[in-house]
């Protein structure tokens, strides 16, 4: 990133780099919005192999003569895999220093996703807090939203994670609170 505040890469040595991606509890400011890229194309099988690996033997997902003959004519893409695609475009910045997942709320379908369609992911940080029982780290909340190449909303959902400070003890009254 072009801030100096959220730097791309670490100096190991002159001259010698490592890729430093990923929020620190600080970054966090509530209303800014990530773009996540590149998106994200759906293959037959994407679709396919993640569907029977969870068991989700349904076949409108898995059976294109049996998808043929419904409402949308073709496979549609479980939304599991939907679900775990967007969500997973997300990690890089948002919890790639995360301490743990808290968990995931509203999760909203809003359109179908067929093989073929090319997803994309943008976050908003919706609220932050330090948390009262772990020093030195604090709770995010985040609502993602995924698009389609067209830019219709597929899906949408709320995240918690409890992220590490840089700073440990960084007060409530952090003024990106």
């Amino acid at each position: 990133m072009s801030d100096p505040a959220l730097p791309a890469y670490v100096e190991l040595e002159p001259g010698r780099f490592r890729e430093d991606t990923g929020l620190a509890y600080e970054d966090y400011v509530v209303g800014h919005v990530f773009e996540h890229r590149p998106g994200r194309t759906i293959t037959t099988t994407d679709n396919i192999w993640s569907s029977l690996l969870c068991l989700n033997l349904h076949p409108l997902h898995i059976d294109d003569v049996y998808a043929s003959g419904t409402q949308f004519k073709k496979l549609l893409v479980s939304s599991l895999v939907t679900f775990g695609i967007v969500n997973g475009m997300t990690v890089k910045t948002i919890s790639q220093r995360a301490v743990a997942n808290l968990g995931w709320d509203k999760v909203r379908l809003s359109a179908p996703v067929f093989v073929g369609d090319t997803l994309y992911a943008e976050t908003t940080i919706t609220g932050k807090r330090p948390s009262g029982s772990r020093p030195g780290e604090g709770i995010v909340t985040v609502h993602t939203v995924g698009r389609n190449q067209d830019g219709v909303q597929v899906i949408e959902f709320d995240r918690t994670v409890l992220a590490a400070m840089r700073r440990p003890g960084t007060p409530a009254t952090d003024p990106q609170s």
